[in-house]
């Protein structure tokens, strides 16, 4: 089993948990952090999670933008910023880690990726996409995904668990993680984030509907929307496209 790390509270409460149910249930647990390069904030964060695989005896992973594109998302942002691609620092970062991670699980030979979402993430993702007018991703998250060629699934044990609890496990085990908000987290994203925030603080319980709700809109619409995947072009990564998104963003950059 993999376990996306990234030195937060999230990601390291959910290797402490994973890996003491694989030790009652006998599978092996292996770290798997993205070292973006975003800086003054990723360094300790990965210091945290080197801390954490240490203290666990778990194997840690760890691939970078650096080693594998050329440049950090640091880079990347000012690159964006004068050819005026108009896309945000999030739209590379979650694109490209994503595509790391897979690519490293697979290489691992993991079975599972399991990410530290919590219902906070969920629920947001789901807002997000609501506003966006993007069906398709929409009906693409879930609580698990099924396994295609080349794609490694993933799982996310903690959706249904508010962010504030996890923070409370986090503090109640004296786990050392790393608290930093990214420099890039603003935009709609943030905007979301604190509306519900907002809404759940005068109203208990509101992003548990949200995510019932679209659970039930999910399961009338016919469930997740399953796309056939073939190597990409460029990369050889799975895609269902000629090209990879990374591949695109990479090309939009002119490092490709």
């Amino acid at each position: 089993m993999g376990v996306a790390l990234s030195g937060g509270k999230d990601s390291v409460s959910l290797l402490y948990l994973m890996t003491e149910l694989g030790r009652r249930m006998n599978f092996q647990v292996v770290a798997l952090s993205v070292d973006e390069g975003i800086r003054g904030y990723r360094e300790e964060s990965l210091r945290c999670a080197r801390e954490a695989c240490s203290s666990l005896g778990v194997e840690h992973r760890v691939v970078s933008f650096r080693e594998e594109f050329g440049v950090t998302l640091d880079e990347m942002v000012g690159l964006a910023e004068r050819r005026k691609t108009g896309l945000d620092p999030c739209t590379y970062c979650g694109v490209m880690r994503r595509y790391l991670l897979n690519r490293v699980a697979r290489e691992e030979g993991v079975c599972r990726v399991a990410t530290g979402h919590n219902l906070d993430d969920e629920v947001q993702a789901i807002l997000l996409n609501y506003l966006r007018g993007d069906l398709s991703r929409l009906l693409r998250l879930g609580p698990s995904y099924s396994p295609r060629e080349g794609f490694v699934p993933r799982v996310k044990p903690l959706r249904e668990i508010p962010e504030r609890e996890v923070a409370a496990y986090a503090l109640v085990r004296d786990l050392k993680v790393h608290l930093g908000q990214c420099p890039y987290a603003r935009g709609l994203h943030a905007e979301v984030r604190d509306f519900l925030n907002r809404l759940e603080s005068r109203h208990p319980n509101c992003k548990f509907g949200l995510l019932r709700t679209f659970e039930r809109l999910k399961e009338r619409l016919g469930g997740r929307e399953e796309v056939g995947l073939q190597p990409c072009e460029s990369c050889g990564e799975p895609t269902p496209q000629r090209v990879c998104r990374t591949c695109e963003l990479l090309e939009g950059l002119g490092l490709r």
